[in-house]
Order: structure tokens, then C-alpha cells, then sequence
């Protein structure tokens, strides 16, 4: 079931999950916008999946660089009904933290701080659109989330944001963590991924009831050979999709993960503020969805609101 379709943008199009997201609503009847680091890329991965290019817009968004999405936002002369936070970066063979052009650790800064950014930019367009529902869904992961089996491996570390004291004196060389710790690569994207969660929970709380914005994030479940891993040992790349095959059954194809982002975009099912949608481990194409609970980390309004409130300031947004 598919609600009526709007204006959506998506981030980080050009393979994966975003790049099949794009797909699944572009064949509903919604018009696409894409936001990556390069438009052509993005053009040419949705002409290899025959995607209508009247359904599409590409524009030029480096979630890394705080700068490239205010510009980004600021190209827009369209109404925007829905917001697709996707886009990520996931570098866990780096010894040393790589640098945005803000001189913040490139995990958070592209995985949160860019999409946090964008959302705040977005507002004032989503609360303007007339769609029946408008919506923000942000990409979560089962690795940050405690309450999951994936989110209580301890390698290298599991998410955890501390006392964010790395937040706190601003985040700049030479810290590279959250909590102001020695630079984990892995635990980095996992602190991110956390921090989009915690989001959504506080963008439900602050906005929801203001705005008629649902707001909701999603596991689609392990996608195990998306070009999220490009840069893991290539063991792991022929490793870890048989192991999730063959072991876990929570593999899910590029398709199907896709398919489920579009859902919780678009089907009125999908409409409640301040759900984490997962699928568990019912990978199977006619599997149902359910509300997930997150850990305390995630939903502590305290923790919360002192992510909001540095992440207003590390954006340049507020104090």
C-alpha cells in the first residue's frame, strides 16, 4: 500500500540502499531529488536501473561539508514533502581520524552533523508542504542499538557517546570521538549512527506535535554487500554476506532494503512519529514490520537534548 506520492530527497544516491530507495519511489509516482557529492554518479546509477529521469533531480550535496549543504539547500526552488537521511561514510581501516572541512571526524561529520544540518535547513519547506504526510526518516543501524544482538558486540567498541565532552570542547583537533576518547574508526560510524537515532527520538519530541511531521528512523535489515563496506578487509566483503545468508538469515538484497525505506516514506502504515522500524531477522519480501526498541542510550531525553543542543553549535546554528 502506498500513500500519494510528493517531492522527496533522498541522500547518498548513487549505489546501495539510496540508490534502490530511489527506485522504489520514483516507480511509485514521487519525484526524486538526489543529494551527493557528485550529480553525474548519481545520473548514471539511476540510467543503469532504467529510474524515469523525469522523476529525477540531481544536485550536488557533500554531507561532510557543512558549507556544500547549506549551498545545496539553497539550489532548491521546488516544495519538498519528505527528507531520506541516508547517506554515510564507513572507513574502519583508518589509523588516523580524516578530516571534514570543518576539521571535524569524517563519520560524524558526514553521518550526523550533515544530516542534522540538512533537516534543520529543510524545515521551514516541510512545513510549508501541503502532503497528506510529511515526512524525515533517518537510515539507524542494529550496530548502535544495545537492544539488538548486532549492537551488543563489544569490537571494537559498542556506541557510545559518553559524557560528550569531544562534543563539548568542540570537536576539533586533535579529538576524533564523541566522548573526547582514542580514535576508534568502527566506533566512530557506530557513535554517528547512534547520534541519528537519538535525533529522530528528539526532532519526535521537539517538532512533531508543531509541525505534523513524522518523524521516523529504520533498520532494513543487514544488506551485507552494499558498497558501505567498500572499504573493509576483502575477506569480510565474501565473508560477511554468506555468513548473513547462510547463519543469521538476516541478509537482505539491495532491492528489498530499498523497498522497505520507500514503505516507511510513503504507506500510510509507516505514519507514527518516533518509531525505529525494523524487520528483525523476517527477511522474506512479505515479512512485517515492527516498532523496535531502543536502547537508553537512544531514547535518554537528557542525552538527547545535549546531542541537540553541541550539534546546534558544532552546525552553526545555535551558541
Amino acid at each position: 500500500m502506498t500513500g500519494t506520492p510528493g517531492t522527496v530527497l533522498v541522500t547518498g544516491t548513487t549505489s546501495g540502499v539510496g540508490l534502490n530507495t530511489v527506485k522504489a519511489l520514483a516507480s511509485q509516482g514521487w519525484t526524486v531529488i538526489t543529494g551527493n557529492r557528485s550529480p553525474q554518479r548519481a545520473a548514471g546509477a539511476a540510467d543503469a536501473l532504467d529510474i524515469p529521469k523525469e522523476r529525477l533531480k540531481h544536485i550536488q550535496m557533500d554531507l561532510g561539508d557543512l558549507d556544500c549543504v547549506r549551498r545545496a539547500v539553497a539550489s532548491l526552488d521546488q516544495p519538498i514533502d519528505a527528507l531520506v537521511c541516508n547517506a554515510a561514510v564507513y572507513k574502519p581501516r583508518l589509523k588516523q581520524a580524516e578530516r571534514s572541512p570543518q576539521g571535524y571526524e569524517i563519520s560524524m561529520a558526514t553521518n550526523h552533523l550533515g544530516h542534522f544540518l540538512l533537516i534543520h535547513l529543510l524545515m521551514p519547506a516541510l512545513q510549508a508542504s501541503t502532503h497528506p504526510s510529511k515526512r524525515v526518516v533517518i537510515l539507524g543501524t542494529v550496530t548502535a542499538n544495545s537492544k539488538e544482538l548486532g549492537g551488543k558486540i563489544p569490537i571494537p567498541a559498542p556506541a557510545d557517546l559518553g559524557d560528550l565532552s569531544g562534543f563539548e570542547a568542540g570537536f576539533q583537533e586533535p579529538i576524533t570521538m564523541a566522548n573526547n576518547k582514542a580514535f576508534k574508526p568502527g566506533k566512530a560510524y557506530k557513535d554517528s549512527k547512534l547520534c541519528n537515532m537519538i535525533t529522530t527520538q528528539e526532532l519526535h519530541r521537539r517538532l512533531h506535535g508543531e509541525t505534523g511531521i513524522v518523524f521516523s528512523s529504520l533498520y532494513p535489515g543487514c544488506v551485507a554487500d552494499t558498497p558501505l563496506f567498500r572499504n573493509t578487509p576483502k575477506a569480510f566483503q565474501t565473508i560477511f554476506p554468506w555468513f548473513q545468508k547462510n547463519i543469521t538469515g538476516g541478509y537482505v538484497t539491495q532491492a528489498l532494503a530499498g523497498e522497505r525505506v520507500a514503505q516507511v516514506v510513503s504507506d500510510p502504515d509507516f505514519a507514527v512519529s518516533g518509531v525505529h522500524w525494523s524487520w528483525g531477522n523476517r527477511q522474506k519480501k512479505d515479512g512485517q514490520q515492527f516498532s523496535q526498541e531502543l536502547s537508553d542510550k537512544a531514547t535518554d531525553p537528557q542525552t538527547a537534548e545535549r546531542v541537540w543542543d553541541l550539534s546546534m553549535k558544532l552546525v552553526g546554528l545555535g551558541g
